[in-house]
């Protein structure tokens, strides 16, 4: 079972980047190794919205889809994520978003295993050097987001 987990400082709002994470259709835009991404319900449960998605990814000559349950909560600033249909044993992780006066703390956990030893063993060490670029992806596209917002603000006055 491969672990990693990461908490980083941002100069972007807490509420920023939950969307920037939430917006999962996006994800092909700016992940490079999300080939394609589907959304097939969505659902709201009590405060939280679900969402069943699709997602495609690649690295190299590796390709895999997967189905996941993704849990979007914008009052607590969460979002987890369980695999329900795929090539792992075990696929989870967590988003969490905390506001302070320089931006927001943002937490990320993932766990996974992939049910076949040998897909684990030539895919895991793969996956391990995409998640690593995984926060980096999110923080880029906040600051895009950002630097698009400013300059239709600036064309506006």
């Amino acid at each position: 079972m491969t672990a990693h987990s990461e908490t980083r400082q941002v100069p972007y709002s807490a509420d920023l980047m939950f969307e920037v994470v939430a917006d999962v259709e996006k994800y092909p835009q700016f992940l490079p190794w999300v080939v394609a991404l589907r959304v097939k319900s969505r659902s709201v449960e009590g405060a939280r919205e679900i969402l069943i998605a699709e997602m495609a990814v690649g690295y190299g000559a590796l390709r895999q889809r997967y189905t996941s349950r993704v849990t979007l909560d914008r009052r607590a600033r969460a979002i987890d994520v369980v695999e329900i249909e795929g090539p792992f044993r075990k696929l989870e992780n967590h988003w969490r978003f905390t506001p302070n006066e320089v931006g927001c703390v943002v937490d990320f956990s993932i766990l996974f295993e992939f049910s076949n030893r040998l897909l684990q063993a030539a895919a895991g060490q793969a996956f391990g050097k995409v998640l690593f670029q995984m926060a980096d992806a999110f923080e880029a596209r906040a600051k895009s987001l950002m630097a698009a917002e400013v300059a239709a603000g600036a064309a506006n006055r």
